[in-house]
């Protein structure tokens, strides 16, 4: 089938665990369903439009949203800009930083998200925060699950090596005073978290940053949901209790998590697949997509041939 004349449902709004989420649907309406969990900060639209079109052309109905606190998702409120020295407290220590909601919460929208639509069990794919809130989903409510793909996360283990210094910058940095700073600030973002170079995503930049922009920034949303990541804790010791068949998908240069956090994430899930791909950094670049599609359709089919 044409990936052009693919079924598209346009954005709308589902009320789900007592708040809107904003979600798009591409594909048929019988294939497999496919949910995309996007990261902190980052609005639906992040899973690039052909990304999600070429998924849907191998069999899915993939369905994409906006978390809570950003995009045309509902906004919550509460909790103040992250602090150096709430970060501190919480490294050396060991001071919980509070939080107005945590990942489980962030789960419960997904689920809320699938009731809405009347989606028994999905297969997840999660990236980066998406990737925790995933594993949580897959922990908390594992009837939901046919498969688990995290990518480019972790497990919350405080052993996991942090980020970069010019990553950590990226993500401290206060938010831009203006719709130019805003676009600036997005090319300088992207470059340091692809950690390469990568012509065809560059070039498309400032679209992408038009798109998100026009959509509407939360800033307080992202401290927010910043906060729900660190207050959260680890994983590690729950996610033996995974049974959905898991991919781990993490890149070698990623400068945000770093590749140990995937490791991490392989070794506690029981008989979970790592998938390291060759200088990606904290980014879907469009000359991986092949790899990651590929792998993401061969993990999801086979689970579902299994199940049947």
């Amino acid at each position: 089938m044409p990936v052009t004349t693919l079924a598209h449902q346009p954005p709308q709004l589902a009320r789900a665990n007592g708040i809107d989420i904003c979600y798009e649907i591409f594909g048929d309406a019988n294939a497999e369903p496919l949910l995309l969990i996007m990261g902190l900060g980052a609005q639906m639209i992040h899973w690039d439009d052909e990304f999600c079109r070429q998924l849907a052309a191998r069999g899915f109905r993939v369905i994409r949203f906006d978390n809570r606190d950003i995009g045309k998702s509902s906004r919550l409120s509460g909790g103040k800009r992250l602090s150096a020295l709430e970060l501190l407290k919480l490294r050396f220590l060991k001071i919980p930083v509070a939080a107005p909601y945590r990942l489980i919460d962030m789960a419960r929208d997904t689920v809320g998200l699938m009731d809405a639509l009347g989606i028994r069990t999905a297969h997840l794919v999660g990236a980066s925060m998406g990737g925790m809130i995933a594993q949580e989903v897959a922990i908390t409510f594992p009837e939901r699950v046919r498969s688990l793909t995290s990518i480019m996360s972790t497990t919350g283990n405080p052993k996991i090596p942090g980020p970069t210094r010019e990553a950590t910058a990226v993500l401290m940095a206060p938010p831009p005073k203006s719709k130019e700073e805003y676009f600036a600030r997005f090319g300088q973002t992207w470059k340091v978290l692809r950690n390469g170079s990568f012509p065809e995503d560059e070039a498309l930049d400032p679209e992408r940053a038009r798109r998100t922009f026009e959509r509407g920034l939360n800033p307080e949303g992202v401290g927010r949901q910043l906060r729900a990541i660190l207050a959260s804790g680890s994983r590690k010791e729950r996610l033996r209790s995974v049974k959905a068949p898991t991919l781990v998908i993490h890149g070698t240069v990623d400068p945000l998590v770093h590749p140990e956090g995937g490791k991490d994430t392989a070794v506690s899930i029981p008989g979970a697949k790592l998938v390291m791909v060759e200088g990606m950094g904290h980014a879907l670049p469009i000359p991986m997509w092949p790899q990651i599609i590929d792998a993401i359709d061969k993990h999801a089919h086979g689970a579902a041939a299994k199940a049947a």
